[in-house]
């Protein structure tokens, strides 16, 4: 079971890599497209997918646990990644072990 701790770091480094604060980015059903355009700095999807992959190297480095995001559309709530996101750590861990 993932601990609370890990759902704040990802949530605070996803933050970071957009830009917006963690109230702009998991509040009212926000979905990717609008992070996207609300975020000052990303411009397109791959801005984006970078931030996802600097939150996965930051868990990596700090919690030696490997994660990797499957493709999502840009439709899908910020909750729905949180949500895969823990997912994925939880099963990465679990593998390690």
């Amino acid at each position: 079971m993932v601990t609370q701790g890990v759902e704040t770091y990802i949530r605070l480094k996803f933050a970071e890599h957009a830009g917006l604060t963690d109230e702009q980015l998991f509040s009212d059903d926000v979905t990717l497209a609008a992070v996207i355009s609300r975020s000052p700095k990303m411009t397109n999807s791959i801005d984006l997918m970078e931030a996802f992959a600097r939150t996965a190297n930051a868990l990596r480095k700090d919690y030696g646990v490997r994660v990797r995001l499957p493709a999502l559309p840009l439709d899908t709530s910020t909750a729905a990644v949180l949500k895969v996101f823990l997912e994925e750590f939880e099963r990465a861990q679990e593998a390690a072990a």
